[in-house]
């Protein structure tokens, strides 16, 4: 029983980032280029055999397929040829864990004898790969298959497989749904910092701009009837519907929830004076006047937690779903049998 090291799977994967790579000025093979050993220690893939997991057989090609569509955005993100390595091989690594993994997974869904993929979500997704993968030409499909030496039913077995995989490590995810309120406490004594908020206001605004020719005093003159009309009881967000010139228009001049820190100093002082509801007076600025209406107000510090308790369980649940799918993968893996060449 061999599981897969981080270490070997590096020193394995080698000659794979050597033929996808040709130069240090990052041109790629075409991806059924031959690997073409160099030494030795390369010999061990003349076979083209990467990996042997439960007997199924994983080719260098396989492993060339599955990171030859991600290498354009590797080159384009890494800074020189050192980290574009660097990316590469950790790339490799996580391909070949992700393929043995994908057979041991599938292992373990049919050791359960009551467990059976319907041939019609085969059937379904074969036909959606065709319309997705090869503009609905079956022509173009089965030449796919013949470039890979494939049979219909190979491919039916891949996509069932495909079904498998991902059925199965959505179940291993569902798995850990629930978290305790202790564990939620926990959490947030221990990360109040995370929870810390700045002074925030749900912003609505009405503007009238400077064009037209409008003076100052014209200006001034519109947001005196706007104020006027508040004063006696209308309401700002049918008001902002009406007659403001800013881009929320439509929205009733809403702009969300905004931090004092990402407001102007013109905007901020007098907003945050406010109380819920309440309007600022006209604020008179080189591109217009505004009228600020505080629907609701926060306070700078740290939130409380019935406030964060929802996100708090999103966090404990992803996280627990990862280690849940972990513990699971390592057991596969302890009483599976794997050997790399």
């Amino acid at each position: 029983m061999t599981p897969l090291h981080p270490t070997k799977i590096r020193a394995g994967l080698t000659t794979v980032a050597g033929v996808l790579v040709l130069t240090g000025s990052s041109l790629f093979a075409q991806p059924s280029a031959p690997l073409a050993p160099s030494g030795g220690d390369n010999m061990r893939f003349a076979n083209g055999i990467a990996a042997v997991a439960e007997g199924k057989i994983i080719t260098v090609d396989d492993i060339r397929r599955e990171i030859s569509p991600m290498i354009p955005e590797l080159q384009r993100s890494a800074r020189n040829e050192q980290e574009f390595n660097q990316r590469l091989e950790a790339l490799q690594d996580d391909t070949i864990q992700q393929l043995v993994d994908r057979v041991l997974i599938v292992k373990d869904f049919y050791s359960d004898e009551k467990r059976r993929i319907p041939s019609s979500y085969v059937d379904n997704a074969v036909d959606e790969n065709i319309i997705n993968e090869f503009e609905g030409d079956r022509s173009k499909f089965l030449a796919y298959l013949r470039s890979r030496g494939l049979t219909l039913r190979d491919y039916r077995r891949e996509v069932e497989e495909d079904i498998i995989y991902n059925y199965m490590r959505g179940q291993k995810r569902k798995s850990a749904t629930v978290v305790s309120p202790v564990q939620v406490q926990e959490f947030y004594d221990e990360n109040k910092d995370e929870f810390y908020q700045e002074d925030s206001v749900h912003l609505r605004l009405i503007q009238f701009q400077r064009k037209d020719g409008r003076t100052d005093r014209d200006l001034i003159a519109l947001a005196a009837r706007v104020q006027a009309r508040l004063d006696v009881g209308h309401d700002f967000t049918d008001i902002a519907t009406e007659l403001s010139e800013d881009s929320r228009r439509s929205r009733g001049g809403d702009w969300g929830w905004l931090d004092r820190s990402g407001l102007k100093p013109e905007f901020s002082d007098p907003l945050f004076e406010l109380s819920d509801g309440e309007t600022t007076r006209p604020i008179l600025l080189p591109e217009g006047i505004f009228l600020l209406n505080a629907e609701e107000r926060k306070f700078a510090g740290v939130q409380a937690i019935n406030d964060v308790r929802e996100q708090i369980e999103r966090v404990l649940i992803s996280r627990e779903a990862r280690r849940a799918q972990e513990a699971w993968l390592e057991r596969l893996r302890r009483n599976s049998y794997v050997k790399l060449y």
